[in-house]
């Protein structure tokens, strides 16, 4: 086994507002305690959430915080209590750390890292999909993308949803049955055939959500993960919600039993569930790396490479 470091690097968020705040700062690593294990952290991947935080438009978040809740990294230390863990184990990050099964609370989240919404929990909630069933995927971004591939792997049907017909036909290689330019059909939410489908993945917030949910059937799902769009119009979201009982349900995080079944779906699926990498920035790049997920000109996710 290798040295244990003493001192690590870390980005600051100084100052909540912009992304622009971001600084790298020396750091000490603390000592590990018999019940822990010491993780290096190879790559982190950005969320939506990154950007809000840094922007000071997400409630969660404050000056002084290090970014960043989705990691990838390899242990190098274990305490001498750990019975789960070796030394040289390739891991990665549950969103919140004390959530380890069932329902959240107020005292789980504040546990939670860089403070990720869960595409595998938006599709595994209280009524799981099954093969068959449609699933409507709004945007090409991160979750957007993990959704796409965890429904085709799961042999459900997906439609997504773009402004880029260039990004569609990545979306079409991995697996998506049917596209549409939301920009070419404004109306998007009309080509269900008037069936309507199982799920819709909303991360546009309330800029799309009265369009989700005329998209969805009857007794169907609307899993709002994101707050990307504004709403423009004066769309009622209560009545369809209730004549139609469709149900709707935020997706915050997801428990470590809801990731090890996530990985469990992976690990049969490789092919299918490979991420999708749009661009890798270098660690002394991660402003850059904020700058492009601010461009939403990305498919998938933005990766910043730590070690």
């Amino acid at each position: 086994m290798s040295s244990i470091p003493t001192e690590t690097q870390q980005y600051v968020l100084t100052k909540v507002g912009t992304y622009e705040n971001l600084r790298k700062q020396d750091a000490p690593v603390a000592k590990t305690k018999a019940n822990e294990v010491l993780v290096k952290v190879h790559a982190v991947s950005l969320q939506y959430r990154d950007l809000a935080i840094s922007r000071g438009t997400y409630p969660v978040g404050k000056d002084g915080v290090v970014p960043c809740s989705d990691m990838s990294g390899e242990v190098i230390a274990v305490g001498e209590d750990v019975t789960t863990w070796k030394d040289g184990d390739r891991v990665c990050s549950n969103f919140c750390t004390d959530h380890i099964f069932g329902d959240t609370n107020a005292k789980i989240i504040q546990t939670s890292l860089g403070g990720q919404s869960s595409a595998y929990n938006a599709l595994q909630g209280p009524v799981p999909i099954k093969a068959g069933d449609t699933v409507l995927v709004l945007g090409t971004g991160g979750v957007s993308i993990f959704a796409l591939q965890f429904a085709v792997a799961s042999g459900a049907t997906v439609i997504a949803t773009s402004s880029s017909n260039e990004k569609l036909v990545t979306a079409t290689k991995l697996g998506a049955k049917h596209i549409i330019n939301y920009k070419e059909k404004p109306d998007w939410d009309n080509e269900t055939n008037g069936v309507g489908v199982d799920y819709v993945i909303e991360v546009g917030g309330e800029g799309t959500l009265a369009r989700s949910l005329n998209a969805v059937r009857v007794n169907g799902t609307v899993a709002v993960i994101g707050f990307i769009s504004k709403d423009t119009s004066d769309a009622n979201f209560v009545l369809p919600v209730i004549t139609r009982s469709i149900l709707v349900r935020g997706v915050y995080i997801g428990p470590v039993s809801e990731f090890v079944n996530m990985n469990r779906l992976i690990n049969a699926n490789p092919d299918k569930t490979k991420p999708v990498i749009d661009r890798v920035f270098s660690f002394n790049e991660a402003v850059e790396a904020y700058a492009h997920l601010e461009s939403q000109k990305h498919v998938g996710k933005i990766v910043i490479r730590v070690a």
